[in-house]
């Protein structure tokens, strides 16, 4: 009884496995065609690379923002993330100020002792982080990004398959050569 258990949750876990490569490799594939950011059930995908947020997210998690289309303002207290000086960053509003007749936004870390010393201008902003988030994950999106990382993504999957399947003729073909001897 035992054995047959572990025999099953052994398929149920390379199962699962298998599917959940195979999904974060069509992610992260499908958005390296299309030249934008992971996107899953409608939110972009963000792999936290820094402690500054910490302990909201921990370095390495990953994060899902909703993206500007869908907030024209923000409040203090809402956590953004924002292009800056070429690197996506995603801080803490702190405080909402006009400049030129627009809001724009002070931030800061929550791990950090300081505001940031810039201001964001809406058309900086990326989205709006609305509470998913996945530890760990997002050293695996941030290496998956590579060129490397992008090669083992198809070449794994396709592996593992090819396996799966070798092992399911294997054993067809050692049930017909028992059925014969038998």
């Amino acid at each position: 009884m035992t054995k047959k258990f572990w025999k099953a949750v052994r398929r149920i876990g390379s199962g699962m496995f298998i599917v959940i490569l195979c999904l974060a490799s069509f992610v992260v594939l499908s958005s390296r065609i299309s030249g934008g950011a992971p996107t899953v059930l409608g939110y972009q995908v963000k792999a936290v690379l820094s402690g500054s947020m910490e302990p909201t997210f921990q370095t390495g998690s990953i994060i899902g923002i909703e993206t500007k289309d869908k907030h024209t303002s923000y409040q203090i207290g809402d956590v953004i993330t924002f292009n800056m000086d070429g690197k996506v960053i995603t801080h803490r509003i702190t405080d909402v100020k006009k400049q030129n007749g627009q809001a724009v936004y002070k931030t800061k870390g929550d791990n950090n002792d300081g505001e940031d010393r810039w201001t964001v201008s809406p058309q900086n902003i990326i989205g709006l982080y609305k509470g998913f988030t996945i530890p760990y994950v997002g050293f695996l999106l941030n290496y998956s990004s590579s060129k490397l990382g992008s090669a083992l993504l198809l070449f794994v999957p396709g592996l593992l398959l090819f396996i799966s399947a070798f092992i399911s003729i294997n054993g067809a073909k050692k049930e017909l050569e028992a059925g014969k001897v038998g």
